[in-house]
């Protein structure tokens, strides 16, 4: 699978340095007075299953009670699972439709630029065999104010949840399984809608 470049947007399997993708965004963007990233990881856990929309976003806000406010690229860390078990992931596989799903982020962008005020973007994600630990997904956001490139970030990571064409299969001591878009992703998403 060879590595795919459309203006602000790359789809590869190998993995991306985060001081280098940092420093070409802010070489791209000398005006910019912030830079936000996200960088999203894979656990080693499988998730807890969500109970709504609402609740599941309420758990990762920060200063929740018993709750950490951390998550990971493809949702929370947790312990329990389907019927309270516990397993472990021992990789996941994410796929894609080349060109499309370039074009589906390059979108994204263009429609993050539309909202805030922002100067640059990049995203980076990958694809293939990825494990425990391994960052999926960085995504940055130059501007010359924070709050535009907080709001753009988290825009850009929205929507990549749930409009990109990026597969995710679980591979575990729970066997395998293609996930879907999750019902708190989806919820998160529709916050945008005007």
């Amino acid at each position: 699978m060879s590595d795919t470049v459309v203006g602000e947007v790359r789809i590869q399997e190998q993995d991306f340095d985060l001081a280098q993708e940092y420093r070409e965004l802010q070489l791209r963007s000398p005006q910019a007075g912030a830079i936000v990233f996200f960088v999203g990881l894979v656990r080693d856990l499988y998730e807890r299953p969500s109970t709504s929309g609402l609740e599941a976003i309420a758990e990762n806000e920060p200063g929740r009670s018993g709750k950490s406010g951390k998550s990971g690229e493809s949702g929370e860390s947790g312990e329990s699972g389907e019927s309270g078990e516990s397993g472990q992931i021992d990789y996941i596989e994410l796929s894609h439709y080349a060109g499309m799903t370039e074009a589906m982020c390059e979108q994204i962008v263009a429609e993050a630029k539309q909202r805030c005020d922002i100067d640059a973007v990049q995203i980076v994600h990958r694809v293939g065999k990825l494990y425990a630990g391994d960052q999926i997904v960085f995504v940055a956001v130059a501007s010359r104010h924070r709050d535009e490139a907080f709001l753009a970030s988290q825009f850009i990571m929205d929507y990549l949840k749930t409009r990109a064409t990026i597969w995710k299969k679980e591979v575990g001591t729970r066997g395998q399984k293609w996930l879907g878009v999750k019902d708190k992703d989806e919820y998160a998403a529709k916050r945008w809608i005007k």
